[in-house]
C-alpha cells in the first residue's frame, strides 16, 4: 500500500524558513519523479517543485531561489526548503509520486505578515 506522509509545516513569519519532508513506503521511491504541491484556500492546487530521479529540479517561477527540492532515495524522502517565506505562501503543501499520481495527506503552511 502507498504512503506518502509529510512533515514540518507549521506558523511561521514573513522571511522566516520551514523545511517539509515527505517519507514515502509502497512505492519503488528512486524510479518515481517527486513533487511537492501546494492549494491555497479559494484558489486551484498548483505545482511548487519536482524533481526527477536523477535530481534534475523545476521549480515554479514564484518561488524560484527561494524554495529548494531535493530528495535522499536511501531513506525514501523527499524534502521542500523553504526560505523568504511570503504570505501569499501560505497553503497546505503536499507531497505527489507524480510517476503513479499517488498524494499525501497535506501539511499546512502558514506564513504571517
Amino acid at each position: 500500500q502507498v504512503h506518502l506522509v509529510e512533515s514540518g509545516g507549521g506558523l511561521v513569519q514573513a522571511g522566516g524558513s520551514l523545511r517539509l519532508s515527505c517519507a514515502a513506503s509502497g512505492i519503488m521511491f528512486r524510479l518515481n519523479v517527486m513533487g511537492w504541491y501546494r492549494q491555497a484556500p479559494g484558489k486551484e492546487r498548483e505545482l511548487v517543485a519536482s524533481i526527477t530521479s536523477i535530481g534534475s529540479t523545476n521549480y515554479a517561477d514564484s518561488v524560484k531561489g527561494r524554495f529548494t527540492i531535493s530528495r535522499d532515495n536511501t531513506k525514501n524522502t523527499v524534502y521542500l526548503q523553504m526560505n523568504s517565506l511570503k504570505p501569499e505562501d501560505t497553503a497546505v503543501y503536499y507531497c505527489r509520486a507524480l510517476t503513479i499520481g499517488a498524494w499525501g495527506q497535506g501539511t499546512q503552511v502558514t506564513v504571517s505578515s
